[in-house]
């Protein structure tokens, strides 16, 4: 029924562990192999190279001497209403870059048929590359997939995919397994994981994901020692495993929040997975009517569904219908009703889930669980035994990853704005870099300490990548590599 990975598989993946081939690094674990790196740098300090790139927020992935980035460039912003943003034209690229001089080596423009709207602190191009060392392969969510030859850009094959009900734009990134690029496409209707054939666009297998709605994830890997990959994909309410080589579900925990965006980190048999959003902190479940119920109050011309005038009285509804409202067709049903009552139920979680066992795991897996200090976009980092959670507002968390127990908490106090990069380990420190462009960097451990905090003169969401003892930074409008030259 599964499929064995052949050895040479494995063997290409071994030869790309010392690269940054997907989101985050190898599996994103979000920690590289360098010994030395540079602790202050900046536009104007330790900079080996720096390159002006398109506008995006996508990270940097590196195998060999190449950096693939996407980006978006020409066109404008424009308000599309509920406090959203959609490009006015505008172009999209995929760009490769010389890892040793930072020069741009080819770009290539993505169709474009649709431009959908997207959250203020989006971009059209935040998906991340991922790349075998041949071949890069993009997503984009005004197209779908493309895959490019790494060398000279040559495209190898192009799958459209979409339009996405999804109001907030795309986030998630597509990662390799095997001969397999997978992707999640969580929107509010018609959610569903997708594997395609690496060389040729083919669709492998595609897994519907009715129990969830919008998110912006990307999976991750585990191997167990006996049994086939599987890949651990958070999702609104909760968190499924599902095995690689084919989509079928494998387990799955309950009690998650809803609207997700940050990585699952894996270490060793645990798996750490977080989920934050507005209203989910609260400590007891909010309590919201059945749908027969509401039925019972609202529906007053008796057709079973519930509009916006139906809620007079309830501005706070009324104002956000449109939020309930998931498929868009100016009713709620009892399926919008329904994820609204589990939205209004979910709570923030960072959850540490043991691997083992199959269907509903919940009760016997959950370790431990933390529902205080938790970020809203960056996921966690494992590094050195140590677990890391950086909030905005800079506040940053150390805790034992065994137990979850708090071992520091304090506040980067000249970093004090809003992350949506994730945190990077390596070579004994630990790399973070806020909204507003300031790159902290700590002594890794259960009692840190700042180290520096640089400032980059630039807005930064990109994670940064680290490859041979360099530190790869992309922020809004700028490549940058950094080595110590002490």
């Amino acid at each position: 029924m599964f499929r064995r990975i052949p050895a040479v598989a494995l063997l290409s993946a071994a030869a790309f562990a010392a690269d940054w081939s997907q989101f985050r690094g190898p599996n994103g674990s979000g920690v590289g192999d360098a010994t030395r790196l540079p602790i202050q740098f900046g536009p104007q300090k330790n900079v080996l190279w720096k390159t002006p790139v398109p506008f995006g927020f996508s990270s940097p992935v590196i195998a060999g001497d190449l950096i693939f980035i996407t980006g978006a460039e020409g066109g404008s912003r424009a308000d599309a209403g509920r406090e959203k943003v959609v490009d006015r034209g505008g172009k999209l690229y995929t760009v490769a870059l010389s890892r040793g001089s930072g020069k741009i080596l080819w770009r290539r423009e993505a169709p474009r048929p649709r431009i959908e709207r997207y959250e203020p602190t989006n971009s059209p191009a935040s998906p991340s590359p991922v790349t075998d060392g041949e071949n890069v392969y993009v997503f984009f969510g005004d197209f779908g997939l493309l895959a490019y030859s790494g060398k000279d850009g040559a495209e190898r094959w192009r799958l459209p995919l979409g339009p996405f009900n999804n109001v907030n734009g795309h986030g998630s990134s597509p990662i390799l397994y095997s001969d397999l690029l997978i992707l999640v496409c969580d929107q509010d209707t018609d959610s569903y994981l997708l594997a395609v054939d690496k060389k040729t666009g083919r669709v492998r297998w595609k897994t519907p994901r009715p129990e969830v709605t919008r998110s912006y994830v990307t999976p991750a890997i585990f191997q167990p020692k006996d049994g086939p990959a599987e890949l651990i994909v958070p999702g609104a309410y909760q968190v499924t495993s599902y095995y690689a080589g084919t989509g079928e579900k494998a387990w799955w925990v309950r009690g998650f929040s809803w609207q997700p965006k940050s990585l699952p980190v894996i270490d060793g048999d645990m798996i750490y997975v977080h989920g934050w959003e507005g209203g989910g902190d609260a400590e007891s479940p909010t309590e919201t009517p059945t749908f027969a119920a509401a039925l019972a109050q609202r529906d007053a011309n008796h057709d079973g569904k519930l509009s916006a005038e139906e809620f007079a009285g309830d501005p706070k509804i009324q104002k956000g219908f449109y939020m309930i409202d998931l498929d868009g067709d100016g009713l709620v049903d009892e399926r919008d009703w329904n994820f609204y009552r589990a939205k209004r139920s979910s709570r923030n979680s960072l959850l540490a889930i043991r691997h083992g066992g199959s269907g509903d795991i919940t009760g016997t897996n959950v370790v431990w669980s933390l529902q205080k200090f938790l970020p809203n976009c960056p996921s966690p980092l494992v590094y050195q035994g140590v677990l890391y959670l950086i909030k905005d507002g800079g506040i940053l968390t150390a805790l034992d990853p065994k137990t979850g127990k708090i071992l520091k908490q304090g506040r980067l106090s000249s970093a004090l704005g809003a992350y949506y990069s994730s945190p990077v380990g390596s070579a004994g420190m630990v790399f973070l870099a806020s909204q507003e462009g300031k790159v902290t960097v700590i002594k890794a451990g259960a009692d840190w300490e700042i180290l520096a905090v640089n400032n980059m003169d630039d807005e930064a969401y990109a994670t940064p990548a680290i490859v041979d003892n360099k530190l790869y930074v992309r922020t809004r409008g700028t490549m940058y590599c950094f080595g110590d030259k002490d």
